[in-house]
């Protein structure tokens, strides 16, 4: 090994041990409202809420969470799951369905960064995450993001990166992920274009309950 190499080597090491020593430290942000306070009435969307098991609660880590299924008719159908996490320690970090989804059955056939109006002041659009994904003859649309001491972040490494940054600058490791599921009924596109509605309806909520 060369001496360039192992420099590299001990530089990055160092850099990871300060990093986990600013995160074992940092504060441990509460949302602004809990989870089980969620409105199950929002414009024109009803919901009905329901509970993980306890193996998947252990193994997400979270502290607060919503997982609910909102109609306003009923071929319009958003499941809505959000995990809440006031600290993400070594273990209890937010998970990406990149990694849940195959293991639920279902395969990823096609994954896009997209443009969503969330209404959120001085951006005309924010960028999600949007998976198409399959099993048999069934297909389901995702839009996900990372909702993170006041950013949207549509990339798993960006927001490793962020969290990185925010450990050390604002001594800060909480962090939301929001997903929204629709089955496609007519075709892609028309749930694609439900779950953009349902985003830009319940993203104010999100706002009273996620931290910025």
């Amino acid at each position: 090994m060369t001496p360039k190499r192992t420099l590299i080597i001990i530089c990055i090491l160092l850099i990871t041990a300060a990093v986990t020593a600013f995160a074992s430290h940092s504060e441990r942000i509460a949302p602004n409202k809990p989870f089980t306070a969620f409105p199950l009435k929002i414009g024109p969307w009803e919901g009905r809420t329901s509970q993980m098991d306890d193996e998947v609660y252990n193994i997400l880590g979270v502290e607060d969470y919503i997982m609910a299924n909102f109609h306003k008719s009923p071929e319009a159908f958003v499941n809505l799951y959000v995990g809440f996490y006031q600290s993400q320690k070594q273990g209890d970090i937010i998970h990406s369905p990149k990694n849940c989804m195959p293991g639920a059955g279902w395969n990823i056939k096609e994954t896009t960064v997209i443009p969503v109006d969330l209404g959120r002041p001085g951006e005309n659009e924010s960028k999600v995450i949007k998976l198409l994904l399959v099993k048999g003859g069934q297909q389901q649309v995702v839009l996900y993001w990372f909702q993170s001491r006041g950013r949207i972040i549509a990339s798993e490494y960006m927001q490793k990166i962020w969290l990185v940054v925010d450990s050390i600058i604002k001594n800060r490791t909480d962090g939301s992920f929001v997903r929204l599921i629709s089955p496609v009924v007519t075709d892609e596109e028309a749930a694609t274009t439900l779950l953009k509605e349902f985003a830009k309806t319940v993203y104010p909520v999100l706002n009273q309950h996620i931290p910025s």
